[in-house]
């Protein structure tokens, strides 16, 4: 990327989304490596644990929870790495499976195919979408790299994966070789179903098909000894909450709707109070020219319209986790003041636990939504129907 403009272009988007990730399971890393931290969760466990003692109708899910995961450590690395990376091995086995399982009841499906989801599957499967070889290329070799290095180079699963070619090799045969970057290529797979997917000699479906069945096994292996038993056990925690405290605690994030309370507060960051707030006038006072702090033109150029008191964005107690980000944020009046899009670093460890104190959510103000769509990029019909609602 650093040597040509165009790859910073068609990869700036990947990295940032890799780097993101990164922040992220560095702040549950450390969050888990905080004793305060630790020992509030501890604390909490042992709590629910004596309340629920005796209890039949929970029984044990922290046995079962733990049974659960040591059976999962002796297969984790075989599941994290029984697929590669990248968007055209993506096409290749999403045809691969969709051909055999749109054959199949719809109660015997493999999950994502069901008759409700292949409507979704197909629109991201023919979409056209920008592919880059050269990204496309860097992210197979390295999954299969990875794989090779934590499997072992003798693990058949390695030899299942890479043959006797080098991770650099065969991702270079594969990208190189095939057409599935054409989403015509793609339609005509999809509709010509499992004789088209069996005929096919592009190189990326045929490696697609040689794998399915190794990463079919595992998953069926996965769904029995992990996910269902910590299915089961996450229901009886809830229960055995439910049980203990009644609704004098806050229910956890559960990808369920729901409406979550807070307020808008700062915290003390290294001896300091954070601010509830920043304006966007604080934009240009960050300004440096250079990414990540360069401006872009449009704003830059509004400078002069832009009210520079206008909140940009605030931070509010609400506990955020992933999946929230888009959430309206409404005041005691029922107006919508912001969206949710992100939490401070401490809330990172919001997977495990709340810290009231320092973890924040993250809002952009509608105040300044409005001020762009009015002075920055405007949209005047936008701006009116907003307006008129």
């Amino acid at each position: 990327m650093e040597s040509d403009p165009a790859k910073m272009r068609e990869g700036h988007q990947e990295l940032e989304s890799i780097e993101n990730s990164l922040k992220v399971y560095i702040g549950r890393v450390g969050a888990l490596g905080d004793p305060a931290f630790t020992g509030r969760l501890a604390a909490a466990e042992a709590q629910l644990k004596a309340k629920s003692a005796g209890n039949q109708e929970i029984g044990n899910p922290w046995g079962d929870i733990a049974k659960a995961m040591a059976a999962y450590r002796t297969f984790y690395v075989a599941d994290r790495y029984s697929l590669p990376s990248g968007d055209l091995f993506g096409y290749a086995m999403t045809l691969v499976r969709a051909a055999t399982e749109r054959t199949k009841p719809n109660s015997d499906r493999f999950m994502g195919y069901s008759d409700s989801a292949l409507p979704l599957v197909e629109k991201r499967l023919l979409d056209e979408e920008p592919i880059y070889p050269w990204l496309d290329q860097l992210t197979m070799e390295w999954s299969l790299s990875k794989a090779r290095e934590y499997l072992g180079a003798d693990d058949p699963q390695t030899r299942l994966l890479l043959g006797k070619e080098s991770p650099e090799a065969l991702a270079a045969r594969l990208v190189n070789g095939t057409k599935l970057a054409d989403p015509a290529v793609r339609k005509a797979l999809w509709d010509g179903g499992q004789a088209a997917i069996d005929a096919s000699t592009d190189p990326m479906i045929v490696y697609a098909r040689s794998i399915d069945a190794n990463d079919r096994a595992i998953q069926k292996r996965f769904d029995a000894e992990v996910d269902a038993p910590l299915t089961a056990a996450g229901a009886k925690l809830a229960d055995a909450r439910f049980a203990a405290f009644g609704d004098t605690v806050y229910p956890d994030a559960t990808f369920t709707l729901r409406i979550s309370y807070g307020k808008v507060a700062g915290w003390m960051e290294r001896g300091k109070m954070v601010p509830t707030r920043t304006i966007m006038g604080g934009t240009f006072e960050r300004a440096t020219g250079a990414p990540p702090f360069d401006l872009p033109p449009a704003y830059a150029a509004n400078r002069a319209k832009i009210d520079p008191k206008v909140a940009y964005d605030f931070v509010t107690t609400n506990d955020i986790i992933g999946g929230n980000s888009g959430s309206p944020v409404i005041d005691k009046q029922g107006r919508v003041i912001g969206a949710a899009f992100d939490g401070n670093i401490h809330s990172l460890g919001g997977n495990y636990g709340y810290d009231g104190s320092i973890n924040r959510t993250v809002v952009v103000s509608t105040a300044a939504v409005q001020e762009a769509l009015e002075k920055i990029y405007p949209a005047p019909n936008l701006v009116a129907e907003l307006k008129s609602k």
